[in-house]
């Protein structure tokens, strides 16, 4: 179904992915169908230390995309999807063409560490808006205010649909917010990502 927004920044130089439960396996639909895709992807699936590096190497295995654990300070490359280790939050600093990942231990955001919100905030704030946020299946409404500061940024939003959800929390907090362009499952997601990241940008 297509949502009631329409974003308006143009084609986005950042992609950021934020699930809980259910997540893994919507993120292997969503990682599996995406073909090379000209600008990097962040990742923040709520798990603890471990699981997070075994999920990025399980990834990394099933698609075109490169997948890893972010590092503290590293740029992050288009093409390359970086996941939020466990217990660490995930930021983006600098801008668009110099892309770092920031790893802090703040306190945890909506009972979680690593947290959605504060990997959107950040990502809003360097990439200007143009971004594109997406939320898979999860309990609770992490990412929701997140999704909100994207949103006021003409940045787009895209969710899992309810449907194929495990959880429908944190997607449903968004579609009920009415912020999403398009609720669908993670393959025709992965099909939307490709489109807007191949769109020519309009002046």
């Amino acid at each position: 179904a297509r949502g009631a927004r329409v974003a308006s920044a143009g084609r986005p130089h950042l992609i950021a992915i934020g699930c809980s439960t259910g997540g893994p396996q919507a993120l292997a639909a969503l990682v599996k169908r995406l073909p090379r895709l000209p600008l990097p992807v962040v990742v923040v699936q709520h798990m603890p230390p471990g699981f997070t590096t075994m999920l990025a190497e399980h990834l990394d295995r099933l698609g075109t995309l490169r997948c890893a654990e972010a590092v503290d300070g590293e740029a992050l490359a288009a093409g390359r999807i970086y996941l939020a280790p466990g217990d660490r939050h995930l930021l983006v600093e600098g801008q668009q063409g110099a892309f770092r990942a920031r790893l802090t231990s703040d306190p945890p955001e909506n009972f979680c560490r690593p947290a959605v919100d504060p990997m959107l905030r950040s990502a809003v704030k360097a990439a200007g808006g143009r971004i594109t946020a997406v939320i898979l299946t999860g309990m609770g409404h992490d990412g929701l205010a997140g999704c909100r500061a994207v949103a006021a940024a003409g940045g787009e939003i895209l969710a899992q649909d309810e449907a194929s959800s495990v959880v429908w929390g944190m997607p449903g907090a968004v579609a009920r917010a009415g912020l999403p362009t398009l609720l669908a499952p993670p393959e025709a997601l992965a099909d939307r990502i490709a489109a807007i990241a191949a769109e020519r940008v309009i002046a």
